[in-house]
């Protein structure tokens, strides 16, 4: 099904045994003194053993610690990062992989300047940009922002880069390059985007130069052109060099657009570039512009504009942003594009490459694009991802065979019991799992009628503990009859949260759901839970969906909720975290008017901070009515009574539906542990955590075992 993804391609001299690169993501796996130690290490060499063609390792600081972005950046500015290095690139090639590495200088975004209380290097001094991204953050997250390397009282200072800077930059590259080279790494590629100082010359919003390095294209091009020649000058034209650039800048007056990019490219070509990876940029004061670049939200987002520049250049053209299997394929037989490359994929998926050989791509654990990933860097921290919990842990997670088998006991059929009986199988025990409900999922069964790529998750979830052999149990209870009838060794609680009815005068009444309520109504898993909410033709509806299995399928679900859903043309939905936001976009989508009423200071908390930027924004834009720093004193019949700082309004509304009030429940793991049974808790039942808490709490409790 893959003959092109899979098949073989040259940059430059270099053959790559597939055509899927691994995007150079920052991952803030470097030590704090720009070294590669042994967990960036085994980060990559999972994603070489995975079967990647090539990897690129991201972002390598060409000046460290000046012009560096990030504290715990890579850094290649002299010999005494080379034993890292060299044996970062030995580690990738073991496993037939390719290694390459980005050089970058950040410019005017080198946070670690500010830090150190240096001026950044621009071509121009930018003009001051509204912040937009942190008004969505809460404290916490704003102690440990990136802004946060500034010194108590430093501010942002520049300097324009003169002759003498500009000699040293393109110096600081090839010896850069050089290096990479020396250490091993079978090509570079120069980051000529994202706002570092390379593309800060190429943009015509920033640059502003009336000098050669500025005006015209030519000029603005012509540092990455002086820069590319002195790279291959200095490592010869045997060693493949590339560069990464942007192919637009959204939300930037003035900005880069496709034609530049076209033009661009064809210089570099003539520089000597070896190949084109195709990105794009987006304003850096607004955290949902994040998500349209270069952190593409939107499937295949960049496609057309690889394919642009492919068309106009006779070097390889690398294509990024969200590109599923399938696309790519096609992509490539298309000929829009030579490279893949994925990010996000190879971090939920090291073996996504050798899966897709062996023709098993149903076994490929899927992005959920939950921003997890990213969205620790925001706050000083390392990658991690929501869905494979060893992402970014390698050098200290080793699944190791149990040293007796045991029967496990999981009780949940929700992502942390899946992932708790997926994981406790693989290292040999014998596992049951039990649940109440006629399918597996949970609460993420729901969830993913709002946000369908949850339901992968499930679908990647179950397929793998049947493959593994796992005894599942539907429409069980586990009661002290359950346990001892099945006598299991280990008993592993992972039931979900609790839900209380919210203490409001009001909630009784029939046009208020709570959250299980919502769900019993759309799922059909308790109908008697909701007869007192729905008119008698709305039962029979239900009825019918539940005997012709439509309430079993999210697809179905969510094409029948664009016809019938039991609330009113004004929805008010109290409780502004991750459900009642994902909740409101779903039901915005489908003509409702929706007012998210939330006691707290910030919408969304549990959100990871990249995706919470987009929902945000989202909201925004669909006319959602957000009230934060407000509470709810009464439930009427037809309005809300709010009260905010002693001030009371009304909000008229049709149905209210509460979105709060989830906290652990550890009942079934005392009655469990007073039966005498060696008992664990994973997931919700011990803290509301989601899916992210879920698969890291499910995966820690069997290794435990």
């Amino acid at each position: 099904m893959y003959n092109h993804l899979l098949s073989s391609g040259k940059i430059g001299q270099l053959e790559l045994r597939n055509r899927i690169v691994m995007t150079p993501m920052g991952s803030n796996l470097s030590e704090a003194n720009g070294h590669c130690s042994e967990r960036i290490q085994a980060y990559y060499e999972a994603r070489a053993e995975g079967g990647a063609g090539m990897l690129i390792v991201g972002v390598a600081s060409i000046a460290w610690p000046v012009g560096a972005c990030n504290p715990n950046q890579v850094a290649i500015s002299s010999d005494a990062f080379l034993p890292g290095l060299c044996e970062l690139a030995s580690r990738i090639q073991r496993h037939g992989c390719r290694a390459a590495i980005q050089l970058q200088h950040a410019g005017k975004v080198a946070v670690c300047d500010i830090a150190a209380g240096r001026p950044m290097l621009v071509p121009s001094i930018p003009d001051k940009s509204r912040d937009e991204m942190s008004a969505a953050l809460t404290s916490v997250e704003m102690s440990a922002f990136v802004k946060s390397y500034q010194k108590k009282g430093a501010k942002a200072e520049y300097k324009v880069a003169d002759c003498d800077d500009i000699r040293d930059l393109i110096e600081r590259f090839s010896e850069a390059a050089e290096r990479a080279r020396r250490a091993g790494f079978d090509g570079v590629e120069l980051h000529a985007g994202h706002g570092y100082i390379l593309s800060e010359f190429l943009s015509p919003s920033i640059n502003r130069r009336d000098d050669e390095y500025g005006g015209c294209l030519e000029n603005r091009a012509r540092l990455l052109v002086e820069v590319i020649e002195a790279v291959k000058i200095r490592v010869g034209n045997d060693f493949p060099v590339w560069c990464r650039i942007d192919a637009q800048e959204y939300k930037i007056e003035g900005g880069i657009c496709l034609a530049d990019a076209v033009a661009t490219a064809a210089l570099a070509e003539a520089a000597g570039a070896d190949a084109i990876h195709v990105s794009a940029y987006a304003n850096p004061s607004s955290g949902a512009a994040f998500t349209e670049a270069p952190l593409v939200h939107r499937s295949g987002g960049y496609l057309s504009f690889a394919a642009t520049i492919k068309a106009r250049l006779r070097i390889p053209v690398i294509a990024v942003g969200r590109i599923e299997p399938d696309v790519a394929e096609q992509v490539l037989a298309r000929g829009d594009a030579d490279f893949i490359a994925m990010g996000r994929k190879l971090l939920a998926d090291p073996q996504l490459p050798n899966k897709l050989m062996r023709g098993q791509q149903e076994t490929i654990r899927p992005c959920i694009y939950c921003y997890t990933c990213v969205s620790r860097i925001f706050v000083n921290e390392h990658v991690h991802c929501a869905v494979n919990a060893r992402t970014g842990y390698e050098h200290e997670i080793v699944l190791s065979p149990a040293l007796q088998s045991r029967h496990v006991l999981v009780v949940g059929g929700g992502p942390a019991g899946m992932e708790t009986a997926r994981v406790a199988a693989l290292r040999g025990h014998r596992v049951t799992l039990v649940e109440q409900r006629t399918d597996l999922g949970g609460t993420v069964f729901f969830s993913s009628i709002v946000y369908p790529e949850n339901g992968k998750l499930i679908d990647y979830l179950a397929g793998q503990i049947r493959q593994l052999g796992v005894d599942i149990r539907l429409s069980t209870t586990a009661d002290v009859k359950c346990l001892r009838l099945l006598a299991p060794d280990v008993v592993v609680v992972a039931t979900g949260a609790r839900r209380d009815t919210l203490s409001i005068p009001g909630a009784e009444q029939p046009h208020v759901f709570s959250g299980d309520q919502l769900r019993a109504v759309m799922t059909g898993s308790n109908p008697a839970a909701v007869r007192d909410k729905l008119a008698g033709w709305q039962v029979a509806l239900l009825s019918l969906a539940v005997s012709l299995g439509v309430t079993k399928n999210a697809h179905w679900l969510r094409r029948l909720s664009h016809l019938w859903m039991p609330v009113g043309k004004r929805v008010s939905i109290v409780g502004g975290g991750l459900v009642g936001l994902e909740l409101a976009e779903f039901l915005l989508q489908r003509g409702r008017e929706v007012t998210v009423v939330e006691a707290g200071e910030k919408f969304g908390t549990e959100l990871a901070i990249v995706r919470r930027w987009r929902l945000l924004e989202d909201l925004k834009q669909l006319g959602a009515v957000l009230i934060n720093r407000t509470d709810v004193s009464c439930i009427k019949a037809k309005s809300l009574a709010l009260l905010c700082d002693g001030d009371e309004a009304e909000v008229q509304t049709d149905t209210v539906i509460l979105a709060s009030g989830a906290t652990g429940d550890v009942s079934l793991a005392d009655l469990s542990h007073s039966c005498g049974y060696e008992t664990h808790v994973a997931g919700d039942c011990n803290g509301i955590g989601y899916i992210d808490g879920a698969i890291h709490s499910g995966h820690a409790v069997a290794r435990s075992l």
